[in-house]
């Protein structure tokens, strides 16, 4: 059976056996995690997977983070449903490598993190779902209009005017034309 207490000690878990969790938040703590990502609504949030010992003392997680989210259009402002289901994979190093210098690399593997004395599964659902949320949601055929500005007096500049190098190329071959002395022919 799943545990589904939200803290663990992680010296406190058998190093022999896989730690099974499985988190599925009630109403308000939806509720609350919606309004913190400025959700219209979070209907379901279930975070399960579990925990498996690596070496002496890392630990690795697998879970999946499963979610039905309702945000915002960017376009309309109309409700967009979105289920997400995502693999959530960390491992957790005791002897984390620590950045020298001024300037550091962000590692190669994202999947990586210190090891903490107690792992808070609760937050580890919300950062994942912070993760998986779409950044624009869109409305089915929502688009946006075109948007012409210009100073009075002035015509507006439309997107093909925008694109300054786009008749680069028909210049060069009219000028390769130009100079071709089998055309000439």
């Amino acid at each position: 059976m799943a545990d589904t207490s939200e803290k663990i000690v992680l010296a406190r878990l058998p190093r022999s056996a896989a730690f099974s969790f499985d988190l599925a938040p009630d109403a308000p703590a939806r509720a609350a995690l919606a309004a913190e990502f400025g959700l219209l609504a979070l209907r379901k949030l279930r975070f399960a997977g579990s925990l498996v010992a690596e070496g002496k003392r890392d630990w690795a997680l697998q879970a999946t983070l499963g979610a039905t989210v309702v945000q915002p259009c960017v376009v309309t402002a109309e409700p967009v449903t979105t289920r997400i289901d995502d693999p959530v994979t960390r491992r957790f190093l005791a002897n984390m490598p620590q950045p020298e210098g001024d300037e550091a690399e962000i590692p190669d593997d994202d999947t990586l993190e210190p090891l903490p004395e107690i792992l808070d599964l609760a937050t580890l659902m919300a950062e994942a779902l912070a993760l998986a949320l779409p950044l624009y949601p869109r409305a089915p055929g929502a688009a946006l209009a075109q948007a012409r500005f210009a100073p009075p007096g002035v015509a507006p500049l439309d997107d093909e005017a925008a694109k300054p190098l786009a008749g680069l190329a028909a210049l060069r071959d009219k000028l390769a034309g130009q100079d071709d002395p089998e055309k000439d022919r």
